[in-house]
């Protein structure tokens, strides 16, 4: 079986080595630098086939990009089941001990395809399971929640978000009118409003980011009995941030940032990997809680309903070809298999027919599932027939049921004594209507419990990036309609927003906010419950920051002509077995020399790096360092490098230079003349951050 899975990719492999060039029919092209002509210098043939052939692919090369979801990155890998789930699904992927291939796709919501990995936004963090019983897509994001409850609400919300049509502008942003006006009104996106005003919308990486399938589904049992489920991805090397002034350099400097990053990592076998962690709900437990597990705003504290880990996913293998791969995947929340199910989440509901919908106009019709990334591990075998792009050649005469020519087949899997996928069984007796329920009416609990979850520094950032992005609203009505939102969450968010905006908050929603929000709940506000959670340590990424290592990170090496070989040497020993990875960055590429002998090859020069790109920064000792004094670009580094938190040390003979900059002595920066250089400087480095250096030194985020 195994053989048959690798087998699966392989099928469709092409290598074009020692192969002679044909057309797409498979016939050797002569000539493939000139057209036919009448004559050298006459007009070209009409018959041209060769010719024809060529530029009609070239034409179409680029599908209509995905509306929301366009830049992306995808990976191969594995799933490994680790715990017995038996007891609640027959889902055969998740029995303890298999092994189960997956590619996975990481992506931004509100951009175009060509926009910068580092947008303040949703990350988008989709799974393809190959399993034995059909292909089961987890399409999430990495954020637990969303904007809104109903899917007739998503194409406003899209469109809302994206740039504005008179102009388009701006692009894979929130900061500007139309975003804040449909949110100002929706106070049900006020939770999620919260997270993407976090610096959970500015990952360090995609590796260290979680993931989350946002809605409830139903886990099914061989008996039909169902038990509700949320799914959540734990990073093994923890989650992690930027600072929101780094996002901005690192967007104008290197756009491919996150995706690079990914791709570096699985070449270099650093095989990223997530824990696979549910979180379990009895089904006669439903309505246990104050909050609605329906509703796509609402998250389950970790305090009220663990997550149990299921399982990992490593990402092993980069795509061969990223159109074929990583654009053409089509990913489903309706694709599922036996034992997994859907709840009655209305979001849920309407992406179920959404996504199966853009897909077949996205990849040209409906056989975009024969595509080779797409195509399910144990075959399909159906009688459909026909349509764009058919890959699959349909044998025999008979493509209907129920029939006797081809004896039956394909027959139904309930036959024969197998299974098949078997909705779950769920007595409904209800009145047609366009409602929405009172448990879905409290929207600012929730978001009250984000922020408070925050450390101080985290929900300092949140102050700064509402008032950054309302800032660029040009609308006053806007500005107080939001800051009315806030005020309902926390009054000293809305009183410091306001604050830096120049307004103060208004005690009530505005008029206009509670018209459209009485549409859904005519009594509108209603009396929130009491929350069960006040804060949850889960929701911070300082508070709760990972396992605390710095594998993978890069660290810069601030070296120049004379440097010492012995204090490049110790510290990039002692940082390669904590699994980090040392670049030395001098003022020219090509060979430096060691203050001791020899020399050492650069690849990497102050002109064509920026400080935004690496997690900390080393400066040896040696010659270099009086060269490096007269480097304003050496300072640059060092000077931004502090500015964002990051980790600095320097060895004794380059203390001085620090002194010379504009940093100032703190925990974060390192001197071999007052501790353990190397065991100090990875100490400062698991920590990710020095955000408390933001308000003492006064220094902007």
């Amino acid at each position: 079986m195994k053989d048959e899975k690798e087998s699966h990719f392989n099928r469709h492999r092409v290598d074009n080595g020692n192969r002679v060039m044909t057309t797409n029919d498979g016939v050797p092209v002569y000539d493939n630098n000139n057209t036919l002509k009448a004559g050298e210098r006459g007009p070209s043939l009409q018959q041209d086939h060769i010719f024809f052939d060529k530029l009609m692919h070239f034409d179409r090369e680029r599908i209509p990009e995905r509306v929301v979801h366009a830049r992306g990155s995808g990976a191969h890998g594995v799933f490994e089941a680790t715990a017995d789930m038996s007891e609640y699904t027959t889902a055969a992927f998740l029995r303890k001990g298999t092994v189960t291939p997956v590619f996975t796709r990481f992506s931004t919501v509100a951009g175009f395809k060509g926009s910068t990995d580092l947008a303040r936004d949703v990350r988008g963090f989709s799974v393809k399971f190959y399993t034995e019983e059909g292909n089961y897509d987890l399409v999430g994001n990495n954020i637990p929640v969303f904007f809104i409850q109903d899917a007739m609400n998503f194409p406003d919300l899209v469109h809302a978000v994206k740039p504005e049509p008179n102009n388009e502008m701006p692009q894979a942003a929130s900061a500007h009118d139309t975003f804040w006006d449909f949110i100002s009104l929706m106070p049900e996106a006020a939770h999620m409003t919260m997270w993407v005003m976090s610096d959970r919308a500015i990952p360090r990486s995609l590796r260290m980011m979680e993931g989350f399938g946002v809605h409830t589904f139903k886990l099914v049992n061989e008996k039909g009995k169902a038990t509700f489920v949320k799914f959540h991805w734990k990073p093994r090397l923890g989650v992690h941030s930027v600072a929101w002034n780094e996002a901005q350099k690192i967007s104008g400097f290197d756009s491919d940032f996150h995706r690079k990053d990914l791709w570096e990592a699985i070449e270099n076998a650093n095989f990223p990997q997530w824990d696979l962690g549910v979180q379990l709900i009895p089904e006669e437990d439903e309505m246990k809680f104050s909050f609605d597990i329906l509703d796509a705003t609402k998250i389950i504290p970790e305090e009220l309903v663990p997550v149990r880990i299921i399982g990992t996913m490593t990402l092993n293998r980069n795509p061969e070809n990223f159109f074929a791969e990583t654009e053409q995947a089509a990913f489903d929340p309706g694709r599922v298999v036996p034992g997994i199910d859907f709840s009655d989440d209305p979001l849920l509901q309407g992406r179920i027919f959404s996504y199966m919908d853009t897909q077949n106009y996205r990849l040209g019709g409906p056989n975009f599932h024969e595509l080779p990334i797409n195509r399910p591990v144990n075959g399909k075998h159906n009688n459909q027939k026909d349509g764009f792009s058919r890959l699959d050649i349909l044998k025999g005469a008979v493509s209907y049921f129920p029939n006797s020519k081809a004896d039956g087949c394909p027959y139904h899997a309930m036959l024969n004594g197998g299974t098949g996928f078997r909705s779950h069984q769920q007595p409904i007796d209800a009145a047609k209507i366009r409602a929405r329920s009172v448990s879905f009416a409290d929207h600012f609990t929730q978001a009250r419990l984000f922020f408070n979850s925050q450390s101080p520094e985290e929900q300092e950032h949140i102050i700064s990036a509402l008032s950054f992005e309302l800032s660029k609203v040009q609308e006053a009505a806007i500005r107080k309609r939001e800051l009315a939102i806030l005020n309902q969450i926390d009054p000293g968010l809305a009183q410091k927003v306001g604050d830096n905006l120049g307004l103060v908050p208004p005690g009530e929603l505005d008029a206009l906010t509670l018209k459209f929000a009485r549409q859904n709940h005519p009594e509108y506000p209603v009396k929130p419950p009491k929350p069960e959670v006040e804060k949850s340590a889960a929701l911070s990424m300082k508070v709760k920051p990972g396992n605390g290592d710095i594998k993978t990170r890069k660290v810069a090496f601030l070296v120049d002509e004379g440097v010492s070989r012995e204090s490049v040497d110790r510290m990039k020993r002692a940082l390669e077995r904590e699994g980090a990875q040392a670049v030395l960055i001098a003022s020219h590429v090509g060979k430096i020399k060691y203050k001791e002998g020899g020399e050492a090859e650069i690849a990497h020069s102050y002109l064509t790096e920026a400080s935004v790109c690496y997690d900390a920064f080393y400066t040896p000792d040696g010659d270099s360092v009086k060269k490096l004094e007269a480097n304003p670009d050496y300072l640059q580094f060092i000077n931004e490098g502090y500015r964002h938190c990051k980790a600095l040390a320097f060895a004794r003979g380059a203390e001085e230079l620090a002194r010379k900059s504009f940093i100032e002595k703190d925990k974060g920066v390192v001197f071999e003349s007052t501790g353990d250089l190397v065991k100090d400087f990875i100490s400062t480095m698991k920590q990710h951050r020095v955000w408390e250096r933001e308000k003492a030194r006064k220094v902007p985020s």
